[in-house]
């Protein structure tokens, strides 16, 4: 029987991380801890204000569960989110070590493989991103974070400083239907492969009928499986991100449901360390575009980190997760 703990802890970002809804310094987690007997299984979770979620509300959502609950009995006791999220990976982790089997075998998964990721930019001037294209312009995928007016600038500026990385952008809903026949062609000439989130989420009918230069990605739009239905014909692919649909179990069966919809899959993470990006790897193999940098923007990461090379998110080690 699974006896589960949750701390918070913060790890502090390498300079500063800027969207279109601000900016932050730090990454602040929470940790949940399950054990049985001599195994402890973990895992982590960012609770995300733009959800109405805080470190201390998810401590305490955490605290309410009974001790002894399994992964699967914790899909209908937890509503899905950044909080069942961090339990649902320590239960796998849990269950990964008391069996000595691998996470992915006990997914149904074949063997992970190493992944490309992208590496984010962070929103700024033409200027700054511009000069941090030029810095990381040996990676294979960028993503640039938007906000609006002046993206057009931000892109180009980030394609002349990396002209052989490939592009992906993030709009975080900051734009409006009337810069869609103005940015989204300028997106194509620019080798832009995907464009997550324009509009903000519940504005997704602007979308209907238009042009698709470029492929378009929903993220605040696309939570779990319940939400799927409602995203077609609006967008090509979905963002499917574990502090979203609550966890690794819900993840894949959101994956799958997106796939058999018609939909492109990209595996994004929120800003946290390696053990949030673990479970996330699985999901990425099934994925067309993997997003999990997180601990690429982070002035340290947990021991045992994922390793990060020549553009590749590899599979996490059994010291970390799974």
């Amino acid at each position: 029987m699974a006896t589960l703990t949750a701390r918070a802890e913060s790890f502090p970002i390498r300079g500063s991380f800027t969207i279109s809804r601000g900016s932050k310094t730090s990454a602040d987690v929470v940790l949940v801890e399950a054990r049985e007997g001599s195994h402890r299984g973990q895992g982590e979770c960012v609770p995300y204000p733009r959800y109405d979620e805080t470190v201390a509300g998810a401590l305490a959502d955490i605290a309410k569960l009974p001790q002894g609950i399994d992964r699967r009995t914790l899909q209908t006791a937890m509503k899905p989110g950044a909080a069942r999220n961090a339990v649902d990976a320590a239960l796998w982790d849990l269950e990964a070590k008391t069996t000595g089997t691998p996470a992915w075998k006990l997914a149904g998964l074949p063997e992970p493989k190493p992944v490309v990721t992208a590496y984010t930019l962070s929103l700024g001037t033409p200027e700054a991103m511009g000069k941090a294209a030029a810095e990381n312009a040996y990676r294979p995928l960028l993503k640039l974070k938007l906000g609006g007016e002046g993206d057009i600038a931000r892109v180009e500026a980030v394609r002349r400083n990396a002209p052989d990385a490939r592009l992906i952008v993030d709009a975080n809903e900051a734009w409006t239907p009337d810069l869609l026949p103005v940015l989204l062609p300028a997106m194509a000439r620019l080798g832009v492969e995907l464009i997550e989130q324009p509009l903000p989420a519940g504005k997704d009918q602007a979308l209907k009928g238009i042009k698709r230069d470029v492929p378009i990605c929903a993220d605040e739009s696309c939570h779990g499986l319940d939400t799927l239905h409602e995203l077609v014909g609006y967008y090509d692919a979905v963002n499917v991100k574990l502090d979203k649909t609550g966890g690794l179990t819900e993840a894949l069966l959101v994956a799958d449901k997106a796939r058999s919809l018609g939909f492109q899959v990209m595996v994004g993470c929120m800003l946290g360390t390696s053990l949030g990006m673990a479970p996330a790897l699985l999901v990425a193999q099934l994925a067309q575009f993997v997003d999990l940098d997180g601990p690429l923007l982070l002035a340290r990461d947990r021991e045992n980190g994922i390793d990060y090379r020549d553009g590749l998110a590899h599979p996490p080690s059994a010291a970390l997760w799974g």
